[in-house]
């Protein structure tokens, strides 16, 4: 364990908390300071602080302490590969696995079993080599890693420019009467439970579509096109909404243990960063999710031509 500490001078008088722990600390990046802030791993005055962006005051004592660890822990771990070429590797993520290690994070991380056999391009933020975009813990589904320095400028800049088209498959709890809409609520950090998001006032603008697929049993089945990437974003519109999504501790109500969140990363279309062309790759939806009985859905074992289509693709 290593323990960091300083007292707030006049120099950092009004700093935001993430910024002033990065500048003293001089070991950590600015993300995992704030990882370590998301965490409550971070403390002024003896008390955990979850946001990054608090402000601090003069003689204020600020303390973190952190398990000494490689950053990265290669470790072989069992990936479903959907596609690979020279430029990019495209897996289908299980639930419970973590992409990259985090504050907190103790198990072998999705990256950490990629470069156990592989190579992936370091990026701005040393936990995330090859990383161009995440799925929750409790998300499985489709998700594309960068091989090359090249690929991974390239693929960041398909996602910040919003021309990469995600689809999701989602379970809902409640009938949701409209057969598609847009929902359309910023979203920030939850000030009352700090290691949440929220849809609220003052947030990063955010748009999640949607269209109804079936309805039965007290649920919806969606197919949910997010149009911004914010953290959790569909899970806080359809909680928003007063739909979360089946098996969502964090947004809905409480659910048994047993039962996963049925959220899942079924599509993912881009421009390939190698050839230029147009691709998409799908994830079957797992066998957890339940079965409708309205003809062809994009579950597991569907033909594919019964998928549902993508707007312009």
């Amino acid at each position: 364990m290593v323990r960091f500490e300083f007292v707030v001078a006049e120099g950092d008088v009004g700093s935001r908390l993430d910024v002033a722990a990065a500048r003293h600390v001089g070991v950590a990046s600015r993300s995992e300071v704030q990882r370590a802030i998301r965490a409550g791993e971070v403390r002024i005055g003896g008390i955990a602080s979850c946001q990054s962006s608090r402000r601090l005051r003069a003689g204020e004592r600020v303390v973190w302490e952190r398990d000494v660890r490689p950053l990265l822990v290669p470790a072989p771990l069992a990936l479903a590969v959907v596609h690979e070429d020279d430029d990019i590797l495209v897996l289908n993520k299980p639930p419970g696995l973590v992409v990259h290690p985090g504050a907190g994070t103790q198990t072998t991380t999705l990256v950490e079993g990629v470069l156990a056999d592989r190579t992936l391009p370091q990026g701005d933020d040393p936990a995330r080599p090859g990383v161009v975009h995440r799925l929750d813990k409790e998300t499985s589904g489709v998700l594309v890693l960068a091989k090359t320095a090249g690929a991974l400028q390239a693929l960041k800049a398909e996602f910040a420019g919003r021309r990469v088209t995600k689809a999701y498959i989602a379970v809902a709890v409640g009938t949701i009467a409209e057969d598609e809409g847009v929902i359309d609520a910023p979203i920030a950090r939850d000030l009352s439970r700090p290691r949440r998001m929220a849809a609220r006032s003052g947030g990063r603008p955010a748009e999640t579509e949607f269209r109804v697929l079936a309805r039965d049993a007290g649920t919806t089945l969606l197919l949910v096109l997010p149009r911004t990437g914010r953290t959790h974003q569909i899970r806080i519109h359809l909680a928003y909404i007063g739909h979360p999504i089946v098996g969502d501790r964090l947004y809905g109500k409480q659910s048994p243990a047993s039962l996963r969140l049925l959220l899942h990363a079924w599509r993912l279309a881009f421009t390939h960063p190698g050839s230029g062309a147009e691709v998409q790759f799908e994830a079957p939806v797992p066998l957890e999710f339940p079965t409708y009985p309205y003809g062809d859905l994009p579950l597991a074992g569907a033909p594919r031509e019964g998928s549902p289509p993508l707007p312009g693709k």
